[in-house]
């Protein structure tokens, strides 16, 4: 289905770990994209000392989450998940990135459940049939296995951290 540039949506930037060095520019990257400025309120990242986390809920036109983690991708020793909450007309989205493994990309359901794309679960049945991959490894790989291991304790050491609201006018 087509998505409208205007149809708005929420969304979540979750910056799990960023070096001090880091923080001004990932600022910079979201207002690119979102506008305004957005003043996140930088912690420190437990999970990794000498760094940093911050949360920043937005509001703006669908397929905004696809712009912001295309802006931060490939910065060497950042760790960030962006949210995209689905429309009536627009699938929402979950973007993963950690350094060691890239950028991961999952169309996202009502309720935050993985959809997963018809030709993808084809693509991944005759890598299995063909013996390139076995079929538990294939379905981590459909769902984001790895990034969820990697990110998982930069979540929870962000628990009860401050978030920032920014909304884009449409």
């Amino acid at each position: 289905m087509r998505q409208s540039p205007t149809t708005p949506t929420r969304g979540v930037l979750f910056v799990h770990s960023a070096p001090s060095a880091l923080c001004a520019h990932v600022e910079w990257a979201a207002a690119g994209v979102l506008g305004g400025t957005p003043d996140l309120a930088w912690v420190p990242q437990a999970a990794e000392p000498g760094t940093y986390r911050a949360e920043l809920s937005w509001q703006a036109a669908a397929g905004t989450a696809a712009a912001i983690a295309s802006a931060l991708r490939g910065w060497d020793k950042l760790r960030f998940e962006v949210t995209e909450e689905p429309t009536a007309s627009t699938e929402g989205a979950r973007y993963s990135y950690t350094p060691s493994l890239g950028i991961f990309h999952a169309m996202a359901g009502l309720h935050g459940d993985i959809l997963i794309p018809e030709d993808r679960i084809k693509a991944f049945r005759v890598k299995v049939a063909l013996g390139e991959v076995d079929m538990d490894t294939a379905l981590d790989g459909l769902l984001g296995t790895a990034w969820d291991a990697e990110l998982e304790p930069f979540r929870h050491a962000g628990d009860g951290a401050p978030v920032r609201w920014l909304h884009q006018v449409i």
